[in-house]
């Protein structure tokens, strides 16, 4: 069957819920901050315990170009707590994540300047009522781990960079669980494909929220225009 775009209206949770932190009459564990680059663009702040290190406790920040918030919320004991807020690169709220009922409370609207489109193998009428598929961590830090596992091979690294970019492309099975994972590298006439794994390092990598047509799940590819970077990794275009 022909592959239609998707057209989005706001769906999912309304409202924008905002993360507290718990009164407490004891001190917490001593934490030391360490701060880690992403990207070339995107640095990450957080507190580790002290006496261990690979422990995440407390506040949790990503910054794009030091002025932009992607993504804030609370480690407890190395894992993710309360309510967590990823923005897009321009300090919009995209979504909010609630991990106290393992929930989206609240998911923006997509409009035409998205860089992501969302396509389905299924015959859509003007009445289909559908829904995008939902990474955790919205449009911008929630897709960032895929445009970090890539990077041109040496012999491509002289591409013309006024005629080259790049697409991610993600399928999601109806279940919400990523099954294919491809680079497409384009430049003038010239386009290659790479078959990327889709054992990622985080497993909750993995993991969406599937779109559906008229309430059913459906499977569904994500594509993400990227740009190069000068050492051939993507970013967002």
């Amino acid at each position: 069957m022909k592959k239609l775009i998707l057209t989005f209206i706001s769906v999912f949770y309304i409202g924008c819920v905002f993360a507290q932190t718990p009164a407490t009459s004891k001190p917490g564990p001593e934490t030391v901050v360490i701060k880690r680059r992403l990207t070339d663009s995107v640095v990450e702040r957080f507190n580790v315990l002290k006496n261990n290190k690979g422990i995440r406790q407390g506040l949790y920040q990503a910054l794009y170009q030091k002025n932009y918030a992607l993504a804030s919320g609370y480690y407890d004991n190395d894992k993710r707590t309360g309510v967590w807020h990823f923005f897009d690169n321009r300090g919009h709220l995209v979504q909010n994540f609630d991990y106290k009922i393992n929930q989206v409370t609240y998911e923006a609207p997509e409009d035409s300047t998205s860089n992501l489109q969302y396509f389905v193998d299924v015959k859509l009428n003007d009445t289909a009522k559908t829904t995008k598929p939902v990474k955790v961590g919205g449009r911008f830090f929630g897709y960032l781990p895929y445009l970090n596992l890539f990077k041109l091979p040496p012999d491509l690294m002289n591409l013309n960079p006024n005629v080259s970019f790049g697409a991610v492309e993600l399928l999601i099975s109806p279940l919400g669980r990523l099954a294919s994972f491809k680079v497409h590298v384009y430049s003038g006439q010239f386009e290659k494909t790479f078959n990327m794994s889709i054992h990622v390092p985080d497993p909750a990598d993995k993991i969406f929220v599937p779109a559906t047509v008229n309430g059913e799940p459906v499977s569904c590819r994500v594509f993400i225009k990227c740009a190069f970077r000068n050492d051939g990794g993507l970013e967002f275009y």
